[in-house]
């Protein structure tokens, strides 16, 4: 996966197959500008974030209800991130790494939807701002993988190996840190920044030619 083939020129970013639209999520046939500067996938999709036209694209991201201060700190510099960069935060509303990264998220001004398992949007964690009662129990796992256009596992627990497993079983990009479970199809990351990139990288591959 190339992390350095993007072009930005005033408001828009160009790739190998033209310039993208950050609301459909295509890549239009136009060349790029002859002053253009080269960006990262991660620097790309910051400019976009910018210019508010990009579509708020849902990523899952998921983890223990336990988790350690390492991973609640973790989840919550990759809500503020991708908060920060206009996409959507989907968690299972709750405690632990989904409380966390709801925070990061909702404190960076990003929208933050949790999908619960319970009957009652109430009983979602303080700083979900959309949340969907399911009343579905952990079943709602496979609709958090399924609505997610990525995964980012932080930790990991049998919940969050079921969702990993439903992320892959559905073709979804993988990423996994800190503890997450390290099988075959998840993507290891060391980091928040480094889930942030790859993350990127994968949402810009994915446009449609």
């Amino acid at each position: 996966m190339q992390t350095d083939s993007y072009l930005i020129a005033q408001e828009s970013i160009y790739g190998p197959q033209g310039r993208l639209d950050p609301w459909f999520w295509h890549w239009l046939p136009e060349e790029s500008p002859a002053k253009a500067m080269a960006a990262s996938p991660r620097r790309a999709l910051e400019h976009l974030a910018r210019t508010g036209e990009m579509r708020r694209i849902p990523v899952g991201v998921i983890g223990p209800r336990e988790a350690t201060d390492e991973q609640l700190g973790l989840a919550e510099e990759i809500g503020s991130a991708l908060g920060r960069l206009n996409l959507t935060v989907i968690c299972g509303g709750k405690t632990g790494v989904m409380e966390a990264v709801a925070r990061g998220c909702h404190t960076a001004g990003g929208l933050s939807v949790g999908l619960l398992p319970d009957h009652d949007w109430r009983t979602a964690n303080d700083y979900i701002a959309l949340p969907i009662a399911t009343g579905m129990s952990e079943a709602r796992n496979m609709i958090i993988a399924k609505s997610s256009v990525a995964l980012i596992a932080v930790g990991g627990s049998y919940g969050t190996l079921s969702e990993i497993a439903y992320g892959l079983h559905f073709s979804k990009p993988v990423i996994g840190l800190a503890g997450a479970h390290a099988i075959k199809g998840v993507e290891i990351v060391a980091d928040a920044a480094a889930a942030i990139d790859r993350l990127a990288a994968h949402l810009l591959a994915s446009a449609a030619g």
